[in-house]
């Protein structure tokens, strides 16, 4: 099972791949699993926004995590996303994420229905509750409509069996809030790649990350160049990284991106499932510019 102590560094949220019929791409699956790790990532993240997990089907949710878990063998973490709108079916994925061998559920708060904060700890509570997989909270408000400000975070995040947060926040006066309180008792991360440099510099332990799905190598060596205590050679390729970065905060979508950029480093990812957009062809030729100049190409 993974600790807060454990969760840390680079852990690419990743895509699933489909083929062109619009199925599981099992095998590009296992290829993009060893990929990532032989980049030296520090963990794997299932299923989450990137993995496009509203379009999947239950079984389709299910098998990514089995073949990631299974080809993984225990190299680095696996963090298997098991959200889902009701508590119960939530606590299903997250019993079938435990017994699949993963090493932790990452779960986003609600969505669609707009919730009050005292519904929206009692889901946790309920799930950390009725599972016994470590938990780390996903805070995705702009996505999820539902905010999780700092004070009912910090009760959240005091749960037993929660080791950490996700937080996909914009504004990192909230994050700087919530480190200041639990950022010693729990793993606090950033799912925003534009702040990956920042949130170290606060005290947060690393990323769940949609860039380090095309480019694991460089984020890593930002990591340990930070860990190092080359702050200044930290920024340094933070800066430059952010050539590509700025792609996935695109609008209105980063997975359609994320899958272009690896079609074109030649892994496996196939297309966005509908309704998700694609890109245009203006927006193929700024993303492969962008992959040029990083000399990814």
């Amino acid at each position: 099972m993974l600790t807060a102590e454990k969760l840390r560094g680079i852990v690419p949220a990743m895509v699933t791949p489909f083929t062109p019929h619009d199925e599981l791409d099992v095998e590009g699956l296992k290829k993009l699993t060893n990929h990532l790790i032989e980049c030296g990532v520090h963990g794997i993240m299932t299923t989450g926004g990137n993995g496009e997990f509203p379009h999947l089907l239950p079984d389709e949710r299910r098998k990514v995590l089995e073949v990631v878990v299974d080809e993984t063998n225990r190299r680095v973490p696996v963090i298997a996303c098991t959200t889902a709108c009701s508590t119960k079916e939530t606590i299903l994925y997250t019993k079938h994420a435990r017994d699949a061998g993963a090493d932790a559920a990452i779960v986003v708060q609600p969505y669609y229905y707009k919730l009050p904060d005292v519904q929206i700890f009692e889901y946790y509570q309920c799930i950390a509750e009725e599972t016994d997989l470590p938990i780390v909270v996903y805070n995705n408000p702009g996505y999820t409509g539902n905010a999780i400000p700092p004070n009912l975070m910090v009760r959240i995040l005091s749960l037993d069996g929660v080791i950490g947060l996700k937080q996909s926040e914009y504004d990192m006066s909230q994050t700087l809030e919530i480190i200041r309180q639990v950022g010693d008792k729990v793993s606090i991360m950033t799912g925003i790649d534009s702040q990956f440099f920042p949130i170290l510099c606060i005290g947060g332990r690393g990323i769940f990350s949609t860039a380090a799905c095309v480019m694991a190598r460089q984020m890593v060596e930002l990591y340990e160049t930070y860990e190092r205590g080359d702050i200044k050679g930290a920024l340094k390729i933070h800066m430059k990284l952010q050539i590509l970065n700025r792609f996935f905060e695109y609008d209105p979508g980063y997975v359609a991106p994320c899958k272009e950029a690896l079609r074109m480093l030649g892994l496996p990812a196939g297309h966005v499932r509908s309704p998700l957009p694609r890109l245009t062809e203006q927006e193929k030729v700024q993303l492969k510019g962008a992959l040029m100049e990083l000399k990814l190409l």
